[in-house]
């Protein structure tokens, strides 16, 4: 057992799950879209819906998407630091098949009309998982630098992707690949030990069959 498994998480509270959690999925989010946001459909399911107000998770998700940390003093002025900055945030409730009860849909457009949609899971200790980028299943952390290809499902791209990574000295932590059906729309998740360079995301972006490359970077 670890000092942070007995004392939690550095956070402005009340809670690990619905504050701190909920702020990491907003930054993870806020990571991936990788320019200014202008516009969010926050969608909230369980207990992030029926008790968050109260924990402050609304404000808690904005503050991760305006770039926050969860010990950022200014987490509980998040909404109206949002709308000073002329960003629309709308707030409703849904029902998730099958997701974990503190769940958020998000919905974002960014300053260039790039469109990004995460399903992201806060399991306790400021630990999350994003379960689903653009509707395709996920599963990862955002405590590593993380390449998400997606993909026509056609022999070759992980052979592409994964030579390129080895290429530039990049270690695959670990590599999940799902796709809607044979010969349709694919997705491959790699969590990496470094940074990848950015021309080689450029490189991949003009790959035949690459529909789209979102990096989450560390740095």
């Amino acid at each position: 057992m670890q000092l942070f498994d007995i004392i939690g998480p550095v956070m402005v509270g009340p809670s690990s799950s619905h504050t701190a959690g909920a702020v990491k999925i907003g930054y993870v989010a806020h990571k991936l879209l990788s320019e200014p946001l202008t516009e969010a459909d926050i969608y909230l399911h369980g207990s992030f819906l029926a008790t968050g107000k109260g924990h402050g998770t609304d404000k808690a998700i904005v503050a991760g998407l305006l770039g926050m940390q969860p010990d950022d003093i200014r987490i509980p002025d998040s909404l109206s630091i949002a709308e000073g900055l002329n960003i629309k945030i709308n707030f409703a409730g849904i029902t998730l098949k099958d997701a974990n009860p503190n769940s958020v849909l998000l919905k974002l457009t960014g300053s260039s009309g790039r469109k990004l949609e995460i399903v992201g899971e806060s399991l306790g200790g400021s630990i999350i998982n994003i379960a689903a980028i653009d509707g395709l299943s996920a599963n990862f952390s955002g405590d590593h630098p993380t390449l998400i290809v997606h993909n026509l499902d056609q022999p070759g791209h992980v052979a592409e992707v994964t030579s390129m990574l080895s290429h530039k000295s990049v270690n695959i932590a670990s590599m999940q690949l799902y796709r809607e059906n044979r010969g349709g729309n694919a997705v491959m998740i790699l969590e990496c030990d470094q940074e990848i360079p950015d021309k080689a995301i450029e490189w991949l972006k003009g790959l035949e069959g690459v529909e789209k490359v979102t990096y989450y970077s560390l740095v």
